[in-house]
């Protein structure tokens, strides 16, 4: 593609009539990356639950929770998709 073909691309993307990102779109990006960064947390927070329980069962309870409290993030993202959607 040449140069005056890539501008002008650029200057017609530039000029759409409405946004190139609808509401429902945008809820649906954050639920995913809330669900994304959630898994990440929990990758480290259950290896460490887990060998907290293998040390000593009375762990079980605080390590459940430390687990769950990364999920708190896409729930409160489906709050909001309900919010705007």
């Amino acid at each position: 593609m040449s140069e005056i073909e890539l501008a002008d691309v650029a200057l017609q993307a530039g000029q759409a009539a409405g946004p190139t990102l609808e509401n429902a779109g945008a809820a649906a990006i954050a639920v995913g990356l809330a669900a994304l960064a959630a898994g990440y947390a929990e990758r480290g927070i259950g290896a460490a639950a887990v060998g907290a329980i293998a040390e000593d069962d009375d762990m079980f309870v605080p390590g459940l929770i430390m687990t769950v409290l990364p999920e708190t993030l896409v729930i409160l993202a489906l709050v909001v998709v309900f919010i705007v959607g």
